[in-house]
């Protein structure tokens, strides 16, 4: 007898339709999982044997098995089709009805005992069963109340596989996992979250990770050690605008295909903070595998991509920064399949001036030749050194402003600005895929960015005098537009595009 369940499949930050064809028939007894299986798949044979025994059912041993996921076309990989073989198993061999079953879609692995585990990318697949038109969609306990997220769909989540059977078979009733998205959202997005008031001085940086928030900008600070840089970068995301819903799921999944969620959060309502190692490898960066996973800069979308010791990052490393800061994605070709996981993140990276970290101190002498300071300077290219918009500089804060009691603006106020600033540019590009300043197209940049006759002049000044790059120009031009909204100005002026020079300082150093 032929039995079909449907379940799903993750193909980077998407999910696909997968049919799972269960036919049990007389002949020499034998079991076959054909459909592209990776191994774990073909292992869920043994797995979904054990759980149904111990469970009280009967296994076909005496049959043909053939458990065939369609298409057949693409790879299948993971645990998550033991439910729906075993459900598929019980129904060929008349131990459930198989009336209900196309009206759901199934996912999780099972437990020796029949107890269900969790999976990644529930939600990915409960989004999926929203398009499919599906009544509901069964999953693990652990990730029913990701899957609640998507509204329009009912989440069931059966302890075990004997649970998800009598509701197939009519004998009980689960209740569908309820998720209040708006009193997640409710919840204050600054709490628990470093406040800028907290750092003495250092105004000049404040302002500068000001103007990056309110346009989205990347920033590169150098200073020596213990000149704040980290400590004023961990407290970015206190400035950062709030999620939007969108923004929010789209971050969801990237998470949800990670394994990163948890029962406690099934939603991303905070912008992401992510800080990796700088002996952090090329995958764990990028992302790779032999099935494509989402590495660090993907799980930064829609946040910050902290890089602290920049320099000390592997060259293939930091270059691979290059497509997403452009793209505002990165996409990963391999053998089995190639994915495309979003990057839309505002990159905060930090450096030493030099190898000892004194270069250009007063107070402490350098023991780096020039040489040394430029082969430092040398291991962030041009190209790559083009794509940060600010440059600023940290310098060791006076011991005046440490022992001041006078506080700095705080993060709350510093955010409010921020809002305005966003606020004009989601007006601006409305219906358009851009969402801030930094994402601005070529087009956009000329339509955009009018200024008046004295910020031309300080724009040519600094193509051929300074010698700007074309690439710096659209940078300058970009972030003069996101000084100009802070001040609510229509036109750029000489004032906007003179503060946007300043943080170009080391187009200028001599040893790149």
């Amino acid at each position: 007898m032929l039995s079909k369940v449907a379940s799903a499949a993750a193909q980077g930050v998407d999910a696909a339709s997968v049919e799972v064809e269960v036919d049990v028939s007389q002949g020499m007894p034998k079991e076959q999982v054909v459909g592209l299986p990776d191994a774990a798949v073909k292992e869920s044979v043994h797995r979904v044997r054990a759980a149904m025994t111990n469970a009280g059912y009967n296994w076909p041993y005496n049959k043909r098995l053939t458990i065939n996921l369609a298409p057949a076309d693409s790879r299948k990989e993971g645990p998550m089709y033991d439910l729906p073989i075993a459900l598929g198993i019980m129904a060929a061999s008349q131990q459930m009805q198989a009336e209900q079953l196309n009206e759901y879609l199934f996912v999780g692995e099972l437990a020796l005992d029949g107890h269900l585990r969790p999976v990644k990318g529930a939600l990915l697949f409960a989004l999926l069963a929203k398009e499919l038109k599906k009544r509901g969609i069964f999953v693990p306990p652990e990730n029913a109340n990701e899957a609640a997220v998507v509204d329009g769909i009912q989440v069931y989540a059966p302890p075990t596989l004997p649970d998800a059977a009598a509701m197939m078979n009519g004998v009980s009733q689960l209740q569908p996992v309820k998720v209040d998205v708006a009193a997640l959202f409710s919840q204050s997005s600054l709490e628990g979250l470093l406040d800028l008031s907290d750092v003495r001085g250092q105004e000049h940086v404040k302002r500068a990770l000001t103007v990056a928030a309110a346009g989205g900008h990347n920033v590169l600070m150098v200073g020596p050690p213990g000149s704040g840089k980290s400590m004023l970068a961990k407290r970015l995301p206190s400035i950062l605008p709030p999620f939007t819903l969108s923004e929010a799921l789209e971050t969801t999944k990237v998470w949800s295909i990670a394994g990163k969620l948890t029962a406690d959060e099934p939603l991303k309502t905070r912008r992401p903070f992510r800080d990796p190692h700088h002996t952090t490898s090329y995958p764990g960066l990028v992302g790779g595998g032999v099935d494509p996973r989402p590495g660090e800069i993907s799980l930064a979308h829609n946040g910050v991509l902290f890089l602290d010791e920049f320099p000390e990052f592997d060259g293939k490393v930091k270059e691979a920064l290059r497509q997403p800061m452009e793209d505002r994605k990165i996409t990963i070709a391999r053998s089995a399949a190639t994915c495309a996981f979003p990057a839309n993140i505002m990159l905060v990276a930090a450096m030493n001036p030099c190898p000892c970290g004194h270069y250009g101190d007063p107070k402490k002498e350098c023991r780096c030749s020039e040489i040394q300071v430029q082969r430092y300077f040398s291991k962030i290219s041009g190209p790559l050194l083009d794509r940060i918009d600010l440059h600023v500089e940290v310098p060791h804060i006076p011991y005046d402003e440490l022992s001041s009691e006078r506080m700095g603006s705080s993060s709350t106020d510093i955010r409010a600005k921020i809002m305005a600033a966003r606020a004009i540019q989601e007006k601006r590009f409305a219906g358009t895929t851009a969402h801030c300043n930094a994402a601005m197209s070529e087009r956009q940049v000329q339509d955009h960015c009018k200024t008046d006759a004295e910020a031309d002049e300080l724009l040519r000044n600094a193509v051929d005098v300074l010698g700007f790059s074309a690439r710096s120009y659209g940078r300058i031009l970009k972030v003069s537009r996101t000084i100009a909204d802070l001040d609510g100005a229509a036109t750029i002026t000489a004032a906007h595009v003179s503060e946007a020079i300043q943080y170009r300082n080391l187009d200028r150093y001599k040893g790149l």
